[in-house]
């Protein structure tokens, strides 16, 4: 509960984070079905890159920075929304709730009360949206399905300073799938250990997603002691999201990368 977003907001992890989130969210708007998002870790919503916490570790710099400088063209969709912010940078809450329509909901949980407090306040007069200041997973047996929404998105991302995180992940998954089978989900994680990540991919298999998407950028080259990049895990992705979503990735790659790094987006078959 002490990890505070606002040192990190805007970096090369967001920026993978959020423009995945934004095309699976292009995709709930083709049809005219209403639908939830569910974020389990929702933050502040939105964040001040010229406040001090953010100008103390400057990671947006090398990350929103670097694309808005470089403005590449597949990535437009991404970048025009970032813009509509400024200077402000938009987390999964803002990103999310600019892609609601009048029937769309979208349900926050933050277990920070301070950060609670200020997504309270930012959407007070929204009636779209309801904040939560609770356990993001217990949430996920509490609150879903979202009925009488049958569509949807949860977005599961975790700071992962937890020791256990990747067993409340497991279980989290495993409610998941139990209460609504057919959302979409989206795992956000850091590219570190390359053990966490084959936890969390198993812990997605043992739940019981079939197909899973993995989607991955790194900025530098892993040594298994520093956070190189990030990935996103698909579960339900959309139908050819990876055909989609492969320019974006390049263009992040092409941009963001340090030297050493590596994009991958690959369907993953159970070891």
């Amino acid at each position: 509960m002490n990890y505070r977003h606002a040192y990190h907001a805007g970096n090369h992890a967001d920026a993978l984070k959020h423009a995945v989130l934004l095309a699976l969210l292009q995709r709930l708007t083709a049809k005219p079905a209403p639908f939830a998002v569910l974020d389990t870790h929702a933050g502040i919503g939105c964040y001040d890159l010229a406040a001090d916490e953010a100008s103390r570790t400057g990671e947006w710099r090398d990350g929103i920075g670097r694309l808005l400088d470089a403005n590449p063209p597949d990535l437009a969709a991404y970048l025009d929304l970032v813009r509509n912010f400024a200077p402000s940078y938009p987390g999964s809450p803002e990103i999310a709730r600019a892609m609601l329509r009048e029937q769309d909901r979208l349900l926050l949980c933050e277990l920070h009360p301070d950060d609670s407090e200020t997504l309270k306040r930012r959407y007070a007069r929204e009636a779209r949206v309801a904040v939560h200041h609770r356990n993001g997973y217990e949430a996920i047996g509490a609150l879903l399905p979202p009925k009488p929404i049958g569509r949807g998105l949860v977005l599961i991302d975790p700071p992962y300073e937890k020791p256990d995180e990747a067993d409340a992940v497991a279980r989290a998954l495993q409610t998941l799938v139990a209460r609504w089978p057919h959302a979409q989900m989206a795992l956000w994680y850091p590219i570190k250990d390359p053990a966490l990540s084959w936890r969390l991919h198993e812990a997605a298999f043992d739940a019981g997603y079939e197909n899973l998407l993995a989607i991955e950028l790194t900025v530098v080259p892993t040594d298994g002691l520093h956070m190189a990049g990030s990935g996103v895990l698909l579960g339900n992705a959309p139908y050819e999201f990876e055909k989609s979503f492969a320019p974006s990735l390049g263009a992040l790659h092409a941009v963001l990368d340090r030297g050493g790094g590596h994009a991958r987006l690959a369907h993953l078959a159970r070891a």
